[in-house]
């Protein structure tokens, strides 16, 4: 059967490809050939374009395709208190390809003061007609990717203090976009599959960490944050690899962080990776509690513009199910289009046509 509440038969991860409009506003903002005003009227009439195409192929939830961001991530955490942007000399690498070189590190104590990701949901709920979809990043990758050795020991001594405020911090994020009136929020997450890289798992020893005790402490960091979660708001959280211009960064199967993440987080659906063998096999979602929980199987790849055949897509749906009932299921890409404003290396028709697939796909699978 189809599902009346997210996550959704056919879902997808939240970023879409930058739009030629946007990008040209961007740039030209960037060299201050425009103001913000300007930027923001681009940006609201692209959104706007996209939020009609998402419900004209047959999605019942709309996201604004983080139009307004640079990065997935960072955009979010450096409107928080006590986080900064700085340059780090040298980007992240993934598979040859290099970010650009920025990051965040914490120099005070944590709180949301407000944040303009806020009105960017209001942007999207006020212009959908379907269920509108707020992606944030997840606690967990602002922690595993900075490491010990970005957190401020004045600030934070105590690391057992500084997860405790990083929980509260989401607290109030969750509810003030609950108050804002979203009810589909998205925790997107990369530290739960980087640790299932050993060369990731050492980086983050040398960061100051010690990667075996992680999972168990972002399960209770991120059930702490979910206490906020009224019973009428669905939290769900993508675990992704890497994304960058078609690229990634690490490989491993789920097998090492699966009980914690998949049997004890108190969260509602999983998009989890699995387009390619990077992934591994189904067999994790043993894990999956029986009941509500959701796992939405990311079979369909935003890294080129290939698509995929939908017998070969049933045939692994029908794979997953020796570990997961098929009412527990839903189908999305992989990851976002563009978890950067650079976006992924193939042409939006391509994309569309990926979700348009996603779309008929659920519909021979779980019916109209």
């Amino acid at each position: 059967m189809q599902r009346t509440k997210p996550p959704f038969r056919a879902d997808h991860v939240g970023s879409l490809l930058r739009t030629a409009p946007l990008k040209e506003a961007r740039a030209k903002h960037a060299k201050r050939e425009i103001d913000d005003a300007a930027l923001k009227a681009v940006e609201d009439r692209e959104i706007e374009k996209i939020i009609r195409k998402q419900e004209e192929i047959g999605f019942k939830l709309a996201t604004d395709g983080e139009f307004r961001r640079s990065w997935w991530h960072f955009d979010f955490y450096k409107g928080l208190d006590g986080v900064e942007m700085f340059d780090t000399g040298k980007g992240i690498v993934f598979a040859g390809v290099e970010t650009k070189a920025e990051a965040i590190r914490i120099v005070g104590k944590l709180g949301l003061p407000g944040h303009a990701h806020l009105e960017h949901f209001k942007f999207l709920r006020a212009h959908t007609k379907v269920t509108p979809k707020m992606t944030i990043p997840a606690p967990s990758t602002m922690h595993f990717r900075q490491g010990r050795q970005n957190i401020s020991k004045q600030a934070y001594p105590d690391m057992d203090v500084f997860f405790d405020d990083l929980a509260k911090t989401y607290q109030q994020a969750i509810r003030a976009f609950y108050d804002a009136g979203c009810r589909y929020l998205q925790l997107d997450d990369t530290a739960w599959s980087m640790m299932c890289d050993p060369k990731e798992s050492e980086h983050s020893r040398e960061r100051g960490d010690n990667p075996d005790e992680l999972p168990a402490k972002y399960a209770a960091m991120t059930n702490k944050a979910l206490e906020a979660k009224p019973a009428d708001m669905t939290i769900t959280t993508h675990s992704c690899r890497g994304n960058f211009r078609s690229t990634f960064i690490a490989s491993g199967a789920y097998d090492f962080v699966a009980e914690q993440l998949l049997g004890n987080v108190n969260i509602d659906g999983y998009f989890l990776e699995y387009a390619t063998d990077r992934s591994g096999g189904f067999e994790p979602l043993r894990y999956v509690p029986k009941g509500n929980k959701m796992v939405v199987l990311g079979l369909v790849t935003s890294k080129s513009g290939t698509l995929e055949s939908k017998d070969a897509i049933k045939r692994r749906i029908d794979e997953a199910t020796e570990y997961v009932a098929l009412d527990q299921l839903c189908l999305s890409p992989q990851c976002g289009f563009a978890s950067t404003e650079e976006g992924n290396i193939l042409a939006e028709d391509e994309q569309w046509a990926k979700l348009r697939m996603i779309v008929e796909l659920a519909d021979e699978v779980w019916g109209r």
